[in-house]
């Protein structure tokens, strides 16, 4: 599967427990074929956003369900508390495999990356070459990262799980220190960085 959707949902203080009890409801009328990946609740960053990131086999599906909640009532149960509402669509790294589902976490970092006009090739030939040492035994794995297909264009996503914060901070200075990350001619690229740490939902696929 190389076509996924990240919804961010921004909800009012004190709301996202019920409003993730209500979505996880929600997501039973999904059209057949789409897949749930992960649902989290940022901790670290801007606060009361959910983040909800789902799988398609194939573009008509991805279209197909985005027109089956945008015509709805009320989609994903939270229209009382919803104040923002975005829709971002992905395209997998063409060598990257996400993780299974499972025990990853609990601490989930987003990172998106906005790029130059000319940066998404140079950026994804680097990471195919400097991914696998960084996802390596002494460091610590990526869940996955994609290009983004709409919105602001060109950027980036890439999510990684950590067991705690401090493994995060370890294995990002130890990578740093090795010369293992980041990759080669990454810098460049960029224009702007933005990260979010999550928890996730209680029925996220990963957790």
């Amino acid at each position: 599967m190389r076509l996924y959707e990240l919804i961010t949902f921004t909800v009012r203080v004190r709301t996202p427990t019920v409003a993730l009890a209500r979505i996880e409801a929600a997501l039973a009328q999904s059209l057949d074929g789409v897949e749930l990946m992960g649902c989290w609740l940022s901790e670290i960053g801007p606060q009361n956003r959910i983040v909800l990131l789902r799988g398609f086999p194939s573009e008509a599906l991805r279209q197909a369900e985005r027109e089956r909640y945008l015509l709805a009532d009320d989609a994903f149960g939270i229209g009382e508390f919803l104040l923002d509402m975005q829709a971002d669509d992905y395209c997998l790294f063409p060598f990257l495999k996400p993780l299974a589902p499972g025990a990853h976490g609990p601490f989930y970092e987003l990172r998106e990356y906005d790029l130059i006009p000319s940066g998404l090739q140079p950026t994804l030939d680097g990471w195919a070459k400097a991914v696998s040492a960084r996802t390596g035994a002494n460091y610590s794995s990526v869940y996955a990262a994609f290009y983004a297909t709409s919105g602001v264009l060109p950027r980036y996503l890439h999510i990684w799980p950590y067991t705690n914060l401090e493994q995060r901070l370890d294995v990002r200075t130890r990578a740093v220190a090795d010369g293992v990350w980041p990759p080669e001619n990454s810098g460049p690229q960029l224009r702007t960085m933005h990260s979010i740490v999550y928890l996730p939902a209680s029925f996220s696929p990963l957790c």
